[in-house]
């Protein structure tokens, strides 16, 4: 009896440990399963918990998910973006199911190829069961049936769907960018061969440096799909409205890059620096406006000619922008100053409230001595938008103006003023997104503080306007 005795109790220890090993191994897969935790278990020589990096995740989370099919990364070089999205998120998801189909495209085959390899030795090492009769590193399968398929622009990818397309460096350098033609391609590639290999449910990821404003990036988000993406934007130097939090002027990651560091980066990239490094697509100095020709002043004359001008459009939250620029011309110095800009994509009804206010606003502020203009369209249909601005500026001093000969050559004779130091600007916050725009005129997207600023000086340089 004993012995029958100690054999139960035995046996029900036995037991009580098999439950517990197989709740720690069961707890153990749970917490793997989070693309986080994952990261950290199979690299714990890597660091994963920077900030930036969690926030990512966040938006991968809900890729997994299926809350969001469309994510667009820009992040600066050398912060871990291929290595833990375009390398480790295909492994960590075949891992979990390995039936899901992957096609990692980039600017060439070479590049794709790079980052198959990496996610294909992952796949093994996790013990994800490659199929005997399918481990080339450009199109490999698991034993379920899942796999990745890499691929460089312009190449074809018939027969082969995918649950998840990452496209990682689509553009090689600015020299690529640059060209009409690579854009074409580029974009041709993306709609005509990869859309289409898209499964039903399937997302796509999209992680790129934004050399040029028509880049992929920015035919997407132009077209009808551009809504539907989710957009994380994380320059190396915090700007205005950063999506971390961070204050303007913080570096993304000061533990790798500090701000000396990356000033010493930005003194040797010169305007590189602000593609690849701030994801925004322009260059430092422009083909008709650079930025160095403009200083700031703290104080302005309080006796100017000033004239606020308007180039109007009528698209809610999309399409060009309204823009009235108040400009002053100082005839003691012979110097122009640009006080104030006033920018939204409004309505009509909205549009007009604004333009209302800030007339009101200047009249108050200059005792009534600011003269409003506006552009006036051809046709009849610019007749009558006139006509409605005369009525909506009742009482103040306004006139349309009719406007000859292209954007640019309108634009010359300020540019030319520009470059001789006779502009300067009025502090204000409106400056970085203004200047932006300048600095990519004629080749840039957005024109309308560039036709609003050259009116505001084209009126005030013509001689009948100063004798009237």
């Amino acid at each position: 009896m004993t012995n029958l005795t100690e054999f139960s109790k035995k046996r029900t220890t036995s037991l009580e440990k098999l439950k517990a090993a197989l709740y720690i191994r069961a707890t153990a897969a749970n917490r793997l399963d989070k693309f986080g935790n994952w990261l950290r278990h199979t690299t714990p020589q890597f660091t994963w918990n920077w900030q930036y990096l969690e926030f990512i995740r966040k938006h991968l989370n809900r890729v997994t998910e299926g809350k969001n099919k469309r994510l667009m990364l820009f992040l600066p070089p050398r912060h871990g973006k291929s290595e833990m999205v375009t390398v480790r998120f295909p492994a960590w998801m075949l891992e979990k199911d390995p039936t899901r189909r992957f096609i990692v495209g980039s600017y060439n085959q070479t590049l794709a190829n790079k980052f198959s390899r990496k996610t294909r030795r992952i796949a093994i090492e996790r013990g994800v069961q490659l199929a005997q009769d399918r481990t080339a590193v450009d199109d490999w399968e698991t034993t379920q049936g899942g796999g990745l398929r890499s691929i460089g622009v312009g190449g074809g990818i018939t027969g082969h769907g995918a649950n998840l397309i990452i496209i990682d460096d689509p553009v090689k350098n600015r020299e690529e960018a640059g060209s009409q033609v690579y854009r074409d391609k580029v974009y041709d590639w993306y709609t005509d061969d990869l859309y289409t290999r898209l499964e039903p449910g399937g997302s796509i990821i999209l992680i790129m440096t934004r050399w040029h404003e028509d880049d992929l990036a920015g035919r997407i988000l132009n077209s009808e799909d551009g809504d539907n993406w989710d957009i994380v934007n994380l320059p190396a130097i915090a700007e205005e409205d950063d999506q971390l939090g961070r204050e303007i002027g913080e570096a993304l990651c000061p533990e790798r890059y500090n701000l000396n560091e990356l000033r010493k980066i930005r003194t040797v990239l010169g305007r590189s620096w602000w593609a690849l490094y701030q994801q925004r697509p322009q260059e430092q100095e422009g083909e008709m406006f650079k930025r160095s020709w403009f200083e700031m002043v703290k104080e302005i004359p309080e006796v100017m000619t000033r004239v606020r001008y308007w180039d109007k459009a009528a698209t809610e939250d999309g399409g060009d922008y309204t823009v009235g620029t108040l400009m002053g011309y100082d005839d003691t110095t012979g110097l122009f100053y640009i006080e104030d800009v006033v920018r939204g994509q409004w309505a009509t009804t909205k549009r007009d409230a604004e333009i209302k206010k800030t007339a009101m606003q200047d009249y108050k502020r200059y005792n009534g001595t600011v003269k409003t203009w506006w552009e006036e369209e051809p046709g009849s249909s610019g007749k009558d938008a006139s006509a409605a601005m005369y009525r909506l500026l009742l009482g103040y001093s306004c006139e349309h103006d009719k406007v000859t000969g292209s954007k640019e050559v309108r634009a010359e004779p300020f540019s030319a003023q520009c470059g001789a130091g006779n502009v300067k600007y009025l502090k204000g916050n409106w400056f970085d997104n203004w200047i932006d725009e300048l600095a990519t005129f004629p080749n840039g997207t957005k024109d309308d503080q560039v036709d609003s600023a050259s009116g505001a000086f084209n009126k005030l340089a013509e001689p009948v306007w100063f004798m009237s």
